[in-house]
C-alpha cells in the first residue's frame, strides 16, 4: 500500500476504449495521464497469464515516466475453444488489432469444431487484470470476471473488441448492444476496479 493518496496516475493501455473505460471507473480527483501524451508503444506481453501481462504494461509504463501507473490485461476465455483466445484475445485481431478480423476468426474457429455450435449454449467469459505499479513494484494486482455466452452473430455498435459477441449471464443483449453506462456497471473491468479501488 502507497502512504499518500495517490493523486496522479498514468493508464497503461493504447486502447482508445479500455482508456475511456477506465477513465469513468476513477474518481475524479485524480489526474489521469494516457500514455500518447508520452509517445509510448505497449511491451512486449509474454507473460502466461492475465496478471503477469498486466504487471509487465504497468511496470513498463511506470519506470518509462516516473509514474504510479494502472494496466489492465484482458481478453475472452471460449470454454468451446479451449478457453481461447485468452491472453491472445488482442494477437487474434492481427498486427493492428482489427477486432473485426478477430471476431470472424472466433466464429471460424467455432465452426471448425462444430458445425452447429449455434444451436448450442456456447459459454464464454471476459476476464479482466488490473495492476497498479510504481516504477518495478507492484502495488496491487487483481481479477475480475463475467461470465455469459457467445452470441450467433455479432450485435450492437457500442462497447470496443469482443463486445458484439458476449451476451453476459442473465442478459438478452451483447455489450455491443447496451449503453456504456449500464455496461460499465457490471463487466469484467468493472468488478476488478471494485477490487483495486482501496489502494487508490
Amino acid at each position: 500500500m502507497l502512504k499518500h493518496k495517490i493523486n496522479k496516475l498514468l493508464i497503461g493501455t493504447n486502447n482508445k476504449g479500455k482508456l475511456r473505460e477506465i477513465r469513468s471507473l476513477l474518481p475524479k480527483n485524480i489526474k489521469i495521464h494516457s500514455t500518447s501524451e508520452f509517445n509510448l508503444k505497449s511491451p512486449t506481453e509474454n507473460g502466461k497469464t492475465f496478471k503477469e501481462n498486466s504487471l509487465i504494461k504497468s511496470k513498463y509504463f511506470s519506470k518509462k515516466t516516473g509514474l504510479i501507473c494502472m494496466a489492465d490485461d484482458s481478453g475472452l476465455e471460449i470454454d468451446f475453444l479451449n478457453k481461447n483466445p485468452g491472453i491472445y484475445s488482442a494477437r487474434w485481431g492481427g498486427r493492428h488489432g482489427d477486432f473485426s478480423k478477430a471476431i470472424k476468426k472466433v466464429y471460424r474457429e467455432l465452426n471448425k469444431k462444430d458445425k452447429n455450435w449455434k444451436n448450442k449454449k456456447i459459454k464464454a467469459r471476459f476476464i479482466c487484470a488490473l495492476s497498479i505499479s510504481f516504477l518495478n513494484k507492484k502495488i496491487a494486482c487483481v481479477l475480475g470476471k463475467i461470465e455469459g455466452q457467445i452470441s450467433n452473430e455479432p450485435k450492437g455498435k457500442n462497447g470496443f473488441g469482443y463486445d458484439p459477441i458476449f451476451i453476459p449471464i442473465k442478459k438478452k443483449e451483447t455489450f455491443g448492444q447496451m449503453k456504456p453506462s449500464q455496461k460499465y456497471k457490471m463487466d469484467h473491468r468493472y468488478k476488478a476496479f471494485k477490487k483495486i479501488k482501496k489502494f487508490l
